[in-house]
């Protein structure tokens, strides 16, 4: 059976995902088209270029990511360097390392460009902070001037991935483009206008990848400047993991808890890795034991009349 998926940004937590794409595959779910949010932008791309859950699991343990985190000549200047690359750079890491290894992974797949995969298989929400809104790539990159078929998957993700202040943010047009999660961290709603418009018995069900709970041994040390943006960053990214449901995308919501490991923590161990992942497998397990299409076309029509009037 086919589905349409949507993946929460979660920083490294994502890797919980994979086990909670093992077990949807396993069941016999075909991904149709997906889409993501920061870390969420990550694996809906790797699916969306054909990646089983095999190959993503091997990734994630063959990855060492704080490979990501490249120290620049200024970090090594004491107290100060961080923040002056902070000034001029706007983000303590360039972000070039991630993006080059998710291009890498795209292009082993064949993949470079938005018009190397199945029309409009593949959406990733980022936020364009000079203009105050949210972008939906690549159906909005002709707002920009820039034809969707030409553009670069990874440097999509990358907009994405790119954290204030802690990942280098992308310049398009001029043009300053960040994380998705700052508008839109979990965006169940990227498929539901066409799935209403083709609704009836061939409505293809869209189901939702959460990451939820808060580590509850996580404390910010904040000693100086730097780490006061450290623990902003942390803070701000974890609080995606703490919001609220909306009662309208429950039914269709695997929740993943992912309070094992933080949001920033890149040097996460293989085992930490394997943690995550298994969470993802005993979170689809238990979601996906209960559910039924015909429940979620009940759900699905009965609230689209509640609250869209529909």
């Amino acid at each position: 059976m086919r589905i349409n998926a949507v993946f929460e940004g979660g920083g490294v937590k994502g890797i919980a995902f994979v086990g909670a794409i093992a077990v949807t595959q396993q069941r016999g779910f075909v991904f149709h088209r997906v889409a993501g949010t920061s870390s969420g932008s990550i694996v809906a791309s790797f699916l969306a270029a054909g990646y089983g859950h095999e190959e993503m699991k091997e990734l994630i343990l063959e990855t060492p990511f704080h490979q990501f985190l490249q120290k620049s000549l200024l970090h090594h200047i004491p107290y100060i360097g961080p923040i002056i690359r902070l000034l001029f750079k706007k983000g303590m890491y360039s972000g070039d390392p991630l993006e080059a290894w998710i291009r890498q992974k795209l292009l082993a797949k064949g993949v470079r460009t938005f018009s190397d995969l199945p029309p409009n298989s593949l959406y990733i929400i980022a936020s364009d902070i000079s203009n105050g809104k949210m972008i939906v790539l690549p159906d909005d990159l002709k707002d920009y001037g820039i034809h969707p078929d030409y553009f670069e998957v990874a440097r999509a993700v990358r907009m994405s991935i790119s954290i204030p202040y802690f990942f280098d943010p992308v310049i398009m047009k001029r043009n300053y483009v960040v994380d998705g999660g700052i508008l839109s961290n979990f965006p169940m709603w990227i498929f539901d206008n066409e799935m209403i418009k083709n609704g009836g018995e061939k409505l293809i069900p869209t189901i939702g990848y959460q990451l939820v709970g808060k580590n509850p041994h996580a404390k910010n040390e904040i000693n100086g400047p730097l780490s006061m943006l450290q623990a902003l960053f942390a803070t701000m990214m974890g609080a995606h993991d703490e919001r609220y449901i909306d009662k309208k995308y429950r039914y269709r919501t695997v929740k993943i808890d992912a309070s094992s490991v933080g949001t920033l923590h890149f040097d996460i161990t293989r085992e930490q890795s394997l943690g995550l992942y298994e969470s993802g497998v005993r979170a689809a397990e238990e979601f996906f034991n209960k559910w039924s299409y015909a429940e979620y076309l009940s759900k699905f029509h009965d609230f689209n009349k509640k609250f869209l009037g529909r």
